[in-house]
């Protein structure tokens, strides 16, 4: 089962993947899709706020997202919460956050110098898509341990109760699933 959807002009068919017995979500995954990455980075510059200093996703699906954002927007680097702990990671900072799609407790880290570089400035926050807004909040937390301040939340789908959130800009509304690939009412 698929859900045909349009996002930034592009039109594309999400795979229906199952949460729970009789709850399924849209997987919308931009690894690969090189014209719906660019596509969508476009869309989401053209929305985001006027002063922000770097951009931050966490690990993994958004980070083709935020490459090109980087790229388009001409910022020199941006910062990726990583799930597991690196070695290179020195002194970093972490949070627990709960997923829709990892279904289990998760750390993110952040390096201590990624960290030192956000501080006192404004951080962009982007994610691929906001479902419970777990992870959002725990990117928001590694960007107040560090210092910074939240300049905004984007990203490009916003599914289930994110979508009523007027403080996240997002792109299109992804509706959930009944098993029958139905949408949820």
């Amino acid at each position: 089962m698929t859900y045909p959807m349009t996002i930034a002009g592009l039109r594309r068919e999400l795979p229906l993947c199952k949460v729970a017995d009789d709850f399924y979500i849209g997987a919308f995954i931009m690894f690969g899709d090189a014209e719906i990455t660019v596509a969508c980075a476009k869309e989401l510059l053209a929305r985001a706020p006027k002063e922000y200093d770097y951009l931050l996703t966490a690990e993994a699906k958004s980070i083709p997202l935020i490459h090109e954002m980087a790229r388009q927007s001409g910022a020199s680097e941006y910062f990726v919460a990583r799930k597991g702990m690196k070695v290179y990671l020195t002194n970093p900072i972490h949070v627990q956050v709960r997923s829709i799609t990892t279904q289990h407790d998760q750390d993110l880290y952040l390096s201590g110098e990624d960290a030192a570089k956000m501080k006192g400035k404004k951080v962009l926050i982007v994610d691929d898509v906001i479902s419970t807004g777990e992870s959002l909040h725990a990117l928001e937390e590694l960007v107040h341990q560090a210092g910074g301040e939240v300049a905004g939340r984007m990203a490009v789908l916003a599914e289930g109760d994110a979508q009523k959130r007027e403080d996240i800009v997002y792109l299109e509304k992804l509706p959930t699933f009944n098993a029958d690939g139905t949408v949820k009412g």
